[in-house]
Order: C-alpha cells, then sequence, then structure tokens
C-alpha cells in the first residue's frame, strides 16, 4: 500500500516514537487500570471543569498516590489532560471508555494476548504457538477454547463477535438472494452465522462442521433458540484428510475461518471443498484483509491480531493481504465471482464458483 512506500517520520520524530514504543505495554496498563478503577468514568462525569487528585482518589476510592501516578501517564498518554491543578477526560479518554470497538480491543489484547505476547521471539523461531502455554497444553488454543478461563473466554468471543456480527445484515440479503436451501457452515464457532441465517429463512437447514468440543456448544445454542431440526452438526477436524465432509450444500461458508490456516493449509481446505461441492454450488468466504482496509488505525489493528494468531492461535496463520489469499483461491481450482470490500467493519467477501 503506497502509504506505506516512504518513511513518515524526521529523526527527531522517530526517536521520540522508539521511547513511546519502548514504554508501550505500561501506557496501555495505565490506561486499562484508569478505566478499570472508575477513574475516567469519574472524569467523564464531571465534564470540562475536571477534578483535583484528591478529589478523584475520593470518588473513585483509590489512594490518592494511586491515582495521580495513573493519571500523570495518562497525560503523557493524551488520556487526559490538565487544568491547573484539575485533570480532564480528553478526546482519547472518552473512547477508552465509550467506544465498543477500542473496549473489545482492549480486553481481548489484556485478556487473552498480554502475557503470552512474552513467549513471540519463541514462537517465532519454534514455529508453534509458545505463548499458548499461559493457558493449557494445546496444540492449537482451538481445542482450549471452551477451557480458557472465563474472563480470557469471554473476551475471546466478544472480539471475535464484534466484528462479524456488524457484517450480518447485509450478508443475510447477499447470500439468501441465491435462495439457498443448504448451507454448511464451516468453522461455525458458538453458531452465531446458522442462528442468524435461520432466523431469516424458516426454509434453510444448516450444517455446522467444526471441531467435537466447540460443536458441541453450537449445537447448545441451535437448541436454546429452537431450531434444532435445522441446524445439525457435522463433527471433524477439517485437516484430517481421513474425515468426509458433508455430501451436500447450495452454499460453503466460511466467516473469519481461513485466517486461522496456513497458506499450504488454507490449500488443502479449498482443494477438498472443491472436490465435495456440486458443480452449481457457491462457496463464500468471509475475510479481514488488512491491504483492503481504509483507514491505517484498521490495518494496523489486523497486523496485531496476526500475531496473536502466530503466538496463541496456532504459530502459522494470520489476516492474509488480499493477493495472497486470491492467489490461494486461483491455485485450488476456483474463479471469484464476486469480490464485495467494505462489509461492516473492513470486511471482504468473496463468492466463489469452480473454475
Amino acid at each position: 500500500m503506497s502509504r506505506y512506500a516512504v518513511d513518515p517520520l524526521t529523526a527527531l520524530q522517530a526517536k521520540e516514537q522508539a521511547q513511546k514504543l519502548a514504554f508501550a505495554p505500561i501506557a496501555f496498563q495505565a490506561a486499562q487500570s484508569l478505566r478499570e478503577l472508575g477513574i475516567l468514568a469519574v472524569l467523564d462525569a464531571v465534564g470540562p471543569t475536571g477534578l483535583s487528585a484528591q478529589q478523584i482518589a475520593e470518588r473513585s476510592g483509590v489512594s490518592e498516590y494511586g491515582a495521580k501516578v495513573l493519571l500523570d501517564m495518562g497525560l503523557s498518554a493524551l488520556v487526559v489532560t490538565q487544568d491547573g491543578d484539575n485533570y480532564v477526560l480528553a478526546r482519547l479518554g472518552h473512547f477508552l471508555l465509550h467506544d465498543a470497538m477500542t473496549r473489545v480491543n482492549m480486553d481481548f489484547t489484556a485478556d487473552v494476548c498480554y502475557r503470552a505476547m512474552s513467549h513471540l521471539t519463541e514462537t517465532i523461531r519454534s514455529g508453534r504457538p509458545e505463548g499458548l502455554r499461559e493457558f493449557g497444553d494445546w496444540p492449537t488454543i482451538y481445542e482450549g477454547l471452551s477451557r480458557l478461563p472465563e474472563k480470557a473466554r469471554k473476551s475471546w468471543f466478544d472480539f471475535d463477535h464484534f466484528y462479524s456480527d456488524k457484517a450480518f445484515p447485509e450478508l443475510l440479503q447477499r447470500i439468501f438472494a441465491e435462495r439457498p436451501k443448504t448451507i454448511v457452515d464451516i468453522g461455525g464457532n458458538t453458531g452465531k452465522w446458522s442462528l442468524q441465517c435461520c432466523a431469516h429463512d424458516e426454509d434453510v437447514h444448516m450444517t455446522i462442521v467444526d471441531l467435537p468440543r466447540q460443536l458441541a456448544l453450537a449445537l447448545d445454542n441451535a437448541r436454546e433458540h429452537g431450531f434444532e431440526a435445522r441446524i445439525h452438526g457435522h463433527p471433524m477436524n477439517i485437516l484430517d484428510d481421513s474425515q468426509p465432509l458433508p455430501a451436500e450444500a447450495d452454499i460453503w461458508w466460511m466467516s473469519q475461518f481461513l485466517d486461522c490456516f496456513s497458506p499450504m493449509e488454507i490449500l488443502r481446505i479449498l482443494r477438498r471443498i472443491r472436490a465435495a461441492m456440486r458443480p452449481d454450488a457457491s462457496v463464500y468466504i468471509l475475510e479481514l484483509f488488512w491491504d483492503r482496509q481504509h483507514f491505517e488505525a484498521a490495518a494496523y489493528s489486523l497486523n496485531a491480531t496476526s500475531l496473536y494468531f502466530t503466538c496463541l492461535a496456532n504459530g502459522n496463520s494470520r489476516f492474509y493481504h488480499s493477493k495472497d489469499m486470491l492467489d490461494i483461491v486461483e491455485e485450488a481450482g476456483f474463479v471469484v465471482a464476486e469480490q464485495v470490500d467494505d462489509i461492516g467493519l473492513g470486511h471482504t467477501l468473496l463468492r466463489l464458483r469452480a473454475g
């Protein structure tokens, strides 16, 4: 992307940014504590007049020392400003407190990624998700999702669903324009997409393909919503060639699924689908591609999240550049019938046909 073609910083700016990067984990923790201890909420309630450190301490129940040391870091991080002796909530602090995307991203980083990232160098050297040992002894995080600590599990699912859920309304209109009767949802996770489809169309039948533990959760959700007759399970490891895929589907659906695999694994998965699907069926891939984002913050977030895949998920996957994915799609024997960018919060939808 052209925005990366030129170094935008002078030498002085680069050195300044280097110091901020050196202390970035500390700034992150300070921002998290300002939010969790209620200090940002106290400042938000009083508005532009602000409060002194003593007043903030009294209203938040934090010691004056604790409030002040956090607030002074907040000044340097642009979370708060200062008017005389009073601290005032800055715009950045407002978004830390109120913006849903920021909250989801921070909780995911704090509860899922933070400790694991200390193993990043080791992970790059070994090619294995060494940070996963912070949670359990599993080959990938997907085998352990249902056994993560409650706080980490909630933050993981909140993060995963936040981005996909925003895309659902437009996706349902596009998918059901084909009037499908059967959809195979590969990597269905908690079953949210299958539930949405069944609520949208009373005739569609869904088959969720996923690991047995995760599939059990999805089928529980189907029963809870009264769709057990139309949401079926197909337990399997998609990378185990001895386990067959479902035989029939009008549409094969993968949402934020292929980013969980390496390029060679994606090729294997797509070739398996290509061999199993009917000639007239469609394959839909919904993904976040870092090069298809309008805002630098979005590309930054996706490239950072790729290191979650590296260090925690499986050690070999990521959010891809769109060209890399399209090359794999072509090699697997598909043609792109349609590509739609900017769905939801930056998703791209690929509709594939057998080549």
